[in-house]
């Protein structure tokens, strides 16, 4: 019996008390200082323009929020994100809309969903980052982690387009979708569940994971289970009041009638604000906190090389996960250091060689010009002697030449003097 019980018990006993002791207002503790902090929800609203994306908001906070209506000649998908500050009773809430401007209207739609996955990323990233900080400030950080999105789908009442497809397909492990009809009351109600059925069939086929409302706590198990099977809800937005009856109701006017936005025989919104706020806001978070974001931050880390287990399958502590990445980054940075020093040295030897070749090379040249201008000097001296020579052998003539002339004009002188006596005799 005693093993029995301590394996029913997992060595835990139950000890009866004797009075009141107070630790049973601990989830009014957690109430009042959740309610004193406040709490954020982020919803990205994901569909083609004119779908009603802003005009369901409005009507699901039942606010007037700002913005601008988007046009159709966007070049590409941009999000446009928006926070406000709510208050409900004693209950504030920061709440942000995140929007796809453009989404769906440009002629190549290939790529885009891209934007969209790199901005729910980058809300991941910015979370570990902070989350990776020494020191740490959670409980005043803004997240801004995307925790519900809501695609809207065109009411053609055929199937889904392959942009619809390929967008789901790639955010179902990164974010909680909740597709949505989009003004369901252009199509028929038959027409309407015949298209309900064709969508939930090819989510399905493609392997398309959707948000299920949880059914595992028993006080929302059976509504849950139930909204469950009304996806994708059909929905229709409104901010403007009509008087029916003898109250004032959100509703749209058509000449054939008037369709009240919170009737649920005309649409699915009263499911989808209660599903999506008051009963399931906090699973919500919770599934992007524990699933989403622990998905990413896993991938994230083991990019990095960190690891819960080492090549044994053995538990592997993130100190020792440390310390093996730094010996292994210290092993590779003296690998890198030894092979520069070794590059360094050989590079210092093939400078040296093509320094020694050029000095050779040097040398030699000098030894030629060295050579050439003893040539050319000997050339000259040669030249110099022989012009020295005739200059002397010039000057020679030049004297002998004088010394003839001067005895030819002297012999002249005596005969012009001889004649001259003989003519005066």
């Amino acid at each position: 019996m005693r093993k029995e019980r301590k394996a029913e018990g997992e060595g835990c006993r139950t000890v009866p008390l004797a009075g009141h002791v107070g630790f049973d207002s601990l989830p009014d503790q957690l109430v009042n200082k959740s309610v004193s902090q406040g709490f954020c929800f982020n919803i990205l609203c994901v569909g083609e323009t004119g779908l009603g994306k802003s005009t369901l908001m409005d009507t699901l906070f039942n606010t007037k929020f700002e913005g601008e209506p988007a046009t159709h000649t966007q070049p590409g998908v941009q999000l446009r994100s928006n926070t406000y500050d709510l208050q409900e009773s004693n209950v504030g809430l920061k709440l942000t809309i995140v929007s796809t401007v453009g989404f769906g209207d440009q002629i190549n739609k290939e790529d885009s969903y891209k934007p969209i996955m790199e901005f729910i990323d980058a809300q991941f990233e910015a979370y570990l980052q902070e989350e990776l900080k020494i020191r740490r400030v959670l409980h005043t950080y803004h997240d801004s982690r995307i925790h519900a999105c809501l695609y809207f789908i065109a009411p053609t009442g055929h199937s889904l387009k392959s942009l619809d497809l390929v967008t789901m397909k790639k955010l179902d492990s990164k974010v909680n979708i909740i597709p949505i009809i989009a003004k369901s009351d252009a199509i028929s109600k038959s027409e309407l569940t015949k298209f309900k059925i064709k969508i939930t069939s090819e989510l399905v086929s493609n392997g398309v994971q959707i948000y299920q409302f949880p059914t595992d706590d028993e006080s929302v198990a059976e509504i849950n289970g139930t909204m469950n099977a009304h996806l994708p809800f059909a929905v229709i937005g409104s901010t403007e009041e009509l008087k029916i009856g003898n109250k004032m109701m959100k509703a749209r006017q058509y000449p054939w009638g008037t369709v009240q936005v919170e009737n649920e025989a005309h649409c699915d919104f009263v499911k989808l604000r209660e599903m999506l706020i008051r009963i399931n806001m906090e699973d919500l978070r919770e599934q992007t906190h524990s699933r989403h974001y622990e998905l990413y931050r896993r991938c994230k880390l083991e990019e990095m090389g960190f690891k819960d287990t080492d090549p044994d399958s053995k538990p592997f502590s993130l100190q020792e996960t440390y310390e093996a990445k730094r010996n292994e980054f210290l092993g590779e940075l003296q690998k890198k250091e030894e092979e520069m020093r070794q590059m360094f040295v050989q590079r210092v030897k093939e400078k040296e060689a093509e320094l020694k070749e050029a000095e050779k090379e040097l040398h030699e040249k000098f030894d030629r010009l060295k050579k050439l201008h003893q040539d050319e000097k000997k050339k000259l001296e040669d030249k110099k002697k022989s012009l020295d020579d005739e200059v002397n052998a010039f000057k020679q003539r030049k004297t002998a030449a004088e010394l003839l002339q001067s005895q030819g004009s002297q012999a002249g002188g005596s005969q012009t003097l001889k004649r001259d006596k003989e003519k005066k005799n």
